[in-house]
C-alpha cells in the first residue's frame, strides 16, 4: 500500500497534494490514489453537489476504511444526505465534514485509515 499523501492546501478552486495542484474536487483512497470526484452521483439526485448522495457515499466508500474526512469547500457548504450518513454509520465509517482548510488539517494529522473528499470551491 502507498504511503498517504500529503495535502499542502487549497485555494477557491483548486487542492495541491503532493505537490500536484488539482482543479476540482478529489477523493483520496485508502492506497492514498486521488481521483477525480464523480459529483455526477449526488447531482443526478439534488441537482447540486453539494448534498452528498448515498450513491455517492458508496462509490466513495472502502472497505476497511474507519473514518471519511470531507472537505466542505471553502465555506464549509457541502452536506452529507441522511442516507449517506446512514450508509456510513451501518459500515462503522465515521463521518467528519469540516470546511476544506480545516479538514486538509484533520486529513494531514490521521492516524486511522481514512479516506477523503475535498470540494474546492464553495
Amino acid at each position: 500500500m502507498a504511503a498517504r499523501p500529503t495535502i499542502d492546501g487549497t485555494q477557491f478552486g483548486s487542492i495541491a497534494i503532493d505537490g500536484r495542484s488539482y482543479r476540482h474536487d478529489v477523493v483520496i483512497r485508502l492506497d492514498g490514489r486521488v481521483e477525480k470526484r464523480q459529483k455526477r452521483l449526488s447531482k443526478a439526485l439534488y441537482g447540486t453537489s453539494h448534498v452528498i448522495s448515498r450513491d455517492e457515499a458508496q462509490h466513495v466508500f472502502e472497505g476497511g476504511a474507519k473514518r471519511l474526512i470531507v472537505g466542505t469547500g471553502q465555506a464549509g457548504l457541502v452536506e452529507l444526505s441522511p442516507e449517506a450518513l446512514d450508509f456510513l454509520k451501518a459500515r462503522a465509517c465515521q463521518a467528519e465534514l469540516l470546511p476544506t482548510p480545516d479538514a486538509i488539517r484533520a486529513w494531514n494529522d490521521a492516524l486511522e485509515d481514512v479516506i477523503g473528499l475535498f470540494h474546492v470551491t464553495c
